[in-house]
């Protein structure tokens, strides 16, 4: 079992020297990746009324593509999104960002996409919030043909690519596509087309009804279930305490990945989330 970290996005703040205190101190622990989440615009609940986001215009999020170029040089950490909203940019312009993280990182780089909740970022990126299901399965054979093909033809329903290519090529060809998958449609679509998913639940009953789902969907789309890998995912929320419980809960299934995830724990600043992944490393090695 892979075990990573979570960035703490909306805790760790701008400083730039604690991000790359971070991102040392995770590889430094023996941790082999970080996933970061991805938010490009918070509401204003002042202007949105009723707004019941977990996120606003005071919650802090670094931008992943470019986070990760800055820690492809501070680290050897394996880069994972988890996950950039993709419906919500432009196609081309990802697989460009993900083929040059990707080159910076020597192929460390897995690109986990998702559909998001918030209407208001499609809406000021000038998105289709209502389409985004079947614009992220269109975006998904596009990417991968724009990561191993010099010159790419090829129309979506909302895009077209015409004779058009990357340059440089990424060092994954193509680059591993991770879905977040929670809602049944979802979890059928990663069975199908992703090269792994993340569960949106913990381990008991539901991941099994999960896993149950996508994997009799990538039989009927003639693939091997055992061939698309999981990450699971535990909180930090109440401490080291119950730390042990939730990973021998984790263990039993046997993840393939696992990230810890320090954020909503109550602590700031990156001296703090850096103590609570050196206490939980010392409890997953145990």
């Amino acid at each position: 079992m892979q075990v990573g970290v979570v960035f703490p996005q909306t805790e760790i703040g701008g400083d730039v020297g604690a991000v790359r205190a971070y991102g040392e101190a995770a590889a430094e622990l023996g941790y082999r990746h970080v996933v970061a989440y991805d938010h490009v615009l918070g509401a204003d609940p002042a202007v949105h009324i009723g707004w019941r986001g977990p996120y606003t215009i005071t919650s802090s999020f670094h931008e992943p593509m470019v986070l990760f170029g800055f820690l492809a040089a501070c680290t050897d950490l394996e880069l994972v999104s988890g996950v950039v909203i993709g419906p919500q940019r432009q196609t081309a312009l990802l697989a460009k960002q993900a083929a040059e993280v990707d080159l910076l990182c020597r192929g460390r780089l897995r690109l986990g996409l998702g559909l998001g909740w918030n209407r208001v970022e499609y809406d000021a990126l000038g998105k289709d919030f209502t389409t985004r299901g079947r614009r992220l399965e269109e975006q998904v054979a596009l990417l991968r043909k724009l990561w191993t093909e010099e010159s790419v033809t090829f129309t979506t329903s909302e895009e077209t690519v015409l004779g058009a290519g990357l340059c440089p090529m990424p060092v994954q060809r193509p680059i591993p596509i991770w879905l977040g998958a929670g809602a049944p449609v979802a979890l059928r679509r990663a069975g199908r087309i992703a090269d792994g998913w993340f569960p949106i639940v913990p381990p008991d009953q539901r991941l099994v009804d999960a896993r149950a789902l996508v994997d009799e969907a990538a039989r009927a789309a003639g693939r091997d279930p055992a061939t698309i890998p999981f990450e699971g995912r535990v909180s930090w929320s109440d401490g080291g305490s119950t730390l042990e419980y939730r990973l021998s809960q984790w263990r039993a299934v046997d993840p393939p990945f696992l990230a810890i995830n320090t954020m909503g724990a109550g602590l700031t600043g990156a001296d703090a989330h850096i103590a609570a992944i050196a206490q939980a490393a010392e409890i997953w090695r145990a």
